[in-house]
């Protein structure tokens, strides 16, 4: 069958594209966190000074040390924090005058001891004790700001919007689309990911990204396929400069686009694909030169001994059942506590009127090869234990790709059902964007019961609670964001004023697909 270009219920998709851009961006900036990452400390270093040595940070995070000979760096890979750096670069010159500023004027009141932090987390005092002494508090929570909001913010804001085009050409309809895609943002854990400058949610974007230009499922010709293949490798390349999880999307990736070549053009495919792969994995193996003295040993080979290292090698193995299981179903950081919403993905592969309605067999393999590859990679790292205290960490690369199979599997059930399963999906999502902290007896569930006796939060708020009356008396007993949310709700409605509205269009009855390579797959 042709591929039928969908019916648009709201202005052209390209504008509903860049609103849905901008709603995203301004809804995550206002939840972003001023958590002090390990990737933020080498994202200084690298704005501050165009080195990978953190050796001015040093004992400030447990996943900083030394190797004698090199300095300290940090114990993950640096593409996270090499995007980072850009923003907080061209933020400098007002960032630095702020923090000049106040030093001046904690010198001028002969403030020697730092105040109070009221957090009920003793590891968190402690941080902001010695960040103070160091001078370092202000540019901390201000490189955070700044990394989040211009860097962390609009890649997965960019990632909503990958998904917003790739559901409108398999579903046929942008209105199912559109609130899918918000779905998608707001109902996933994407929206708590993203409150941090994070590696593991940036390379999900990116490799769906990727997966998507290779597939090219609209049939669009402005681009020869061998530059999508081509930014399909880089972008499987990033991957790995994130991660070296990244391997398994990389890996994946690569036969796919193997496979969608056919054997008489799989020689000139794979050579695109490796072109743009292999500038990011350079990159990593410069980094690590530079960094430790040896181009192809992870950081992590450098690590002081720590729980867990003793393991397997620097604590990875094989895939262990416990850590399977957990992955899955721990309360705390859980994929199916964390998000219940995806265990309509499992529903998505039943039946004829399934997934494969509407995607074909090679991508629909895709689709399931990633979250499975890396599920049984991350079984294999001890260090999964850890996310105790930060939530849904090590699987959230899979969410874009386990998303569409949930996409499916929503509109086949009942449409209260699935607006039943959207709102709790939105409830539980927004209160853990809004209340971080979540190693307490209940879990995932401590945010959502903070939320709903306590009310509305912001972490940037709450943390300028904690500091009492450190600037002034309007914060010391508490910030509301009510008016920070009310400014957000007036900014989204005005982005949205001027989109013109027309009677939604049903899903088609045939659902029209058209694959770049060969007529869709029929089941």
């Amino acid at each position: 069958m042709m591929y039928k270009d969908p019916k648009p219920w709201i202005a052209p998709a390209r504008g509903v594209a860049v609103r849905l851009f901008f709603t995203c961006w301004i809804i995550y900036t206002a939840h972003l966190a001023t958590n002090t990452v390990r990737e933020i400390y080498l994202a200084l270093a690298i704005g501050d000074h165009a080195s990978f040595r953190v050796d001015e940070y040093a004992n400030m995070h447990p996943d900083l040390f030394e190797k004698k000979g090199f300095g300290w760096h940090i114990g993950a890979n640096p593409g996270a924090s090499m995007l980072g750096a850009i923003p907080y670069a061209v933020s400098r010159p007002v960032v630095d005058r702020i923090i000049e500023k106040v030093n001046r004027a904690r010198a001028a009141g002969g403030n020697t001891e730092p105040p109070q932090y009221n957090s009920p987390w003793p590891m968190a005092r402690q941080f902001y004790v010695e960040a103070w002494r160091r001078g370092f508090d202000i540019k901390f929570g201000l490189a955070a700001i700044v990394m989040q909001a211009f860097c962390m913010a609009p890649i997965s804001a960019l990632g909503v919007v990958a998904m917003f085009y790739f559901l409108r050409r398999i579903f046929g309809d942008d209105r199912t689309a559109f609130w899918l895609a918000l779905l998608y943002a707001f109902g996933t854990p994407v929206f708590f990911r993203t409150g941090f400058l994070n590696h593991n949610m940036i390379l999900g974007h990116l490799t769906f990204i990727g997966f998507l230009a290779m597939w090219n499922p609209g049939g669009d010709n402005r681009w020869a396929p061998h530059l999508r293949y081509c930014l399909g490798g880089l972008l499987g390349g990033m991957a790995v400069l994130l991660d070296y999880s990244g391997i398994v999307p990389l890996g994946v990736l690569f036969c796919y686009a193997a496979a969608t070549a056919g054997w008489k053009r799989i020689i000139s495919t794979s050579w695109w694909y490796g072109l743009g792969a292999i500038g990011p994995i350079l990159l990593l193996w410069f980094y690590q030169w530079k960094s430790f003295g040896n181009p192809f040993l992870p950081g992590q080979n450098w690590m002081p001994p720590v729980e867990w290292i003793d393991i397997g090698y620097q604590g990875f193995t094989f895939p262990q059942p416990e850590l399977l299981r957990i992955l899955l179903i721990d309360y705390r950081f859980g994929l199916f506590t964390t998000c219940p919403l995806m265990l309509l993905a499992v529903m998505a592969l039943w039946g004829k009127r399934g997934a494969r309605r509407f995607i074909p067999a090679r991508e629909l393999a895709v689709l399931l090869a990633v979250p499975v590859g890396l599920w049984l990679f991350c079984g294999g790292i001890s260090y999964v234990k850890l996310q105790f205290n930060n939530g849904l960490r090590y699987l959230a690369p899979l969410l874009p790709y386990m998303f569409v199979l949930v996409a499916t599997a929503l509109v086949r059930i009942p449409r209260r059902l699935a607006y039943l399963f959207a709102i709790a999906a939105v409830a539980q999502a927004w209160s853990m964007a809004m209340y971080r902290d979540v190693e307490r007896g209940l879990g995932v569930l401590d945010p959502v019961v903070h939320v709903f006796i306590g009310g509305f939060q912001l972490p940037v708020l709450s943390v300028l609670s904690r500091m009492g009356g450190q600037y002034g008396d309007y914060t010391a007993q508490g910030v509301s964001p009510l008016p920070i949310l009310g400014l957000v709700a007036v900014v989204v409605a005005a982005i949205w004023s001027g989109a013109r509205t027309q009677q939604p269009k049903s899903l088609e009855k045939e659902t029209f697909f058209r694959s770049r390579t060969a007529s869709p797959t029929t089941f």
